[in-house]
């Protein structure tokens, strides 16, 4: 099963398609072993046969493509919220992202307005172990679960500084980061919550590291802070409000 999917996850917008030699030289696995795991998605219409030799994702998937979208997609008022936050921030761009595994997912866009801007696509997976959204996204998690997720990173004594940084989140209720994940950019975020209190996203404004000065971030916290608090209330991340 996990083959499967991760013979799918190599199918993305720069490589529409594959052939079994390029599926085989990515994953490594035996000829014989790809191309039984290509027939069987093709037998469940997750892999279509162009008829070159080649293979593009299958009209199986449009279902499920258009389910995630129906659960995923933030009502008007949230999309709202998304926009005044952007403007608040001077014209970053601004996402929301939840946790999924030792990763984190862009469920959710405004793209800001500025020329120099970070752009971040939906759907778009990110390592959990970088960025003020992942201290967010971790802000209730043990000292072990850190751990792990850490040693997901290119720093092998990151463990530390990451509990150190989601300790910070949790107690202020907001996290900043700059050039974790990439240099010359920054980022915060601030937590949202389901009706139960559980955390379920991390609502986040992003962009060049030069504009995030203390003065920049300490201006926009609170519109920041009130965003987080406004989608909790609306309570419609993952269709939590449906």
């Amino acid at each position: 099963m996990q083959r499967a999917v991760d013979l799918l996850a190599l199918y993305d917008a720069e490589h529409p398609s594959r052939s079994v030699r390029e599926l085989v030289t990515a994953t490594g696995l035996p000829k014989s072993t790809v191309v039984r795991l290509v027939h069987t998605l093709e037998q469940c219409g997750l892999l279509w046969s162009r008829g070159d030799g080649r293979t593009v994702p299958g009209p199986g998937l449009l279902r499920w493509a258009e389910l995630a979208r129906t659960t995923w997609q933030l009502p008007e008022e949230a999309l709202a919220r998304l926009r005044a936050l952007s403007e608040a921030g001077g014209g970053e761009s601004v996402g929301l992202y939840v946790r999924q595994g030792d990763a984190r997912v862009c469920v959710a866009r405004h793209e800001g307005t500025r020329s120099l801007r970070h752009v971040v696509h939906v759907g778009a997976e990110m390592p959990l172990w970088a960025g003020a959204a992942g201290h967010v996204l971790l802000s209730r998690s043990d000292r072990a679960a850190v751990t792990a997720v850490a040693a997901q990173g290119p720093d092998p004594e990151g463990a530390a500084l990451l509990w150190e940084r989601v300790q910070r989140a949790a107690e202020r209720g907001w996290s900043v980061s700059h050039g974790e994940r990439e240099a010359g950019i920054s980022g915060a975020a601030a937590p949202v919550f389901d009706a139960e209190g559980r955390l379920t996203a991390a609502v986040a404004l992003g962009g060049p590291t030069v504009r995030f000065t203390d003065e920049a971030v300490a201006g926009f916290v609170p519109a920041l802070l009130d965003t987080a608090r406004a989608l909790t209330a609306l309570g419609s991340i993952g269709g939590t409000g449906r």
